[in-house]
């Protein structure tokens, strides 16, 4: 099928699971009653996803506070008690944050729950989502390695772990986020990519990567207007990128400033295109996506092209994100008859 729809990974969460309309919203409950709450929002946000038309779902990240700090919890070697105040994305927005304080191990298995939920609740392609190594480094202290690319190997090691145990899990693709990789892109360039090919080692699941200039906040808004008339970081990555094993690249194209001919620079990777604006209310039209993936066709051929949001819709409200993921299903149906 041309042009299978998937979504960047998150969707709000239900008023009655967290305070809505924000990250790191606080849970609602806890204990069983909050196992229970994230159990259904999982399986809730699966149904949205398919009664929208969205062919690879996610389980919308809604057993997990952030993308990020999801995944530390269990994780030994981190303190969340003594939690510092660190720059993130090269100092874009501060933030408190847990620190590295001892050698770093899984307590066990991470996002089990809600991925052996959302697989026996759906006959459709599974995507999960894991943090990608350098974006966990660039959100978290370090009090114990000093060494940032140390950091990150250990980090990969993790992941790794838990992206084969996903796979195991029945998970058809397994996405790692990276938007460090577009500030600090000879790093990603020189060490990054590397050691996200070691977290994705020994996978024969789809692979990708998930690179963008962030979510719908005001601290991503701002810094977007000093980046100028053409957004061309990616430039710099892409090429490491193409020759890396990971399969798949998902990248922001609607309403974005990144030129579309960049793509080019991944000749032999399936392009997951973002079609649908998430730091815009505006709702698309199924002709609005169509244009935008016709588009991309210029670029990349349309057999390697899946339609996407351009980042996770974790801060949206929820009837605007679920009438995006229809205009996101409805538009890949429009091109389908369209460039068929």
């Amino acid at each position: 099928m041309l042009f299978p729809t998937t979504i960047a990974g998150s969707l709000p969460k239900p008023e009655w699971l967290a305070e809505p309309n924000k990250l790191w919203a606080p849970w609602k409950s806890s204990g069983d009653e909050l196992l229970r709450a994230k159990r259904d929002a999982t399986l809730l946000a699966v149904k949205v996803q398919e009664d929208a038309g969205v062919d690879i779902v996610t389980e919308g990240e809604q057993a997990r506070q952030h993308f990020v700090h999801g995944f530390l919890e269990k994780v030994e070697g981190i303190d969340f008690a003594h939690k510092v105040e660190m720059g993130i994305r090269n100092d874009r927005y501060k933030a408190m944050v847990p620190q590295v304080v001892a050698p770093l191990r899984l307590k066990g298995r991470v996002h089990a729950f809600e991925a052996q939920a959302a697989r026996a609740h759906t006959r459709n392609k599974l995507k999960f989502t894991l943090p990608g190594p350098m974006t966990i480094i660039d959100t978290i202290s370090d009090s114990y390695y000093g060494d940032r690319v140390k950091m990150a190997f250990a980090f990969a090691e993790l992941l790794n772990q838990e992206a084969l145990a996903l796979q195991a899990d029945g998970v058809d693709v397994v996405q790692f986020d990276e938007p460090a990789f577009n500030v600090y892109m000879v790093e990603a360039a020189d060490w990054g990519i590397k050691a996200l090919e070691r977290a994705a080692q020994g996978l024969t699941c789809t692979t990708a990567v998930h690179i963008c200039y962030g979510y719908g906040i005001n601290a991503n808004t701002v810094w977007k207007e000093t980046l100028g008339v053409e957004w061309r970081q990616y430039e710099q990555i892409f090429p490491a990128i193409d020759a890396s094993p990971i399969q798949q690249v998902a990248i922001e194209c609607r309403n974005s400033r990144v030129p579309l001919e960049l793509l080019g620079l991944l000749k032999g990777k399936v392009v997951q295109a973002g079609v649908i604006d998430v730091a815009s209310d505006v709702v698309e039209t199924p002709e609005d996506v169509a244009a935008t993936i016709e588009a991309v066709m210029k670029f990349v051929p349309k057999a390697n092209i899946v339609a996407t949001t351009n980042c996770g819709m974790a801060p949206m409200h929820r009837d605007i994100a679920e009438a995006k993921l229809r205009a996101l299903g409805a538009g890949a149906k429009l091109a389908r008859k369209r460039f068929a």
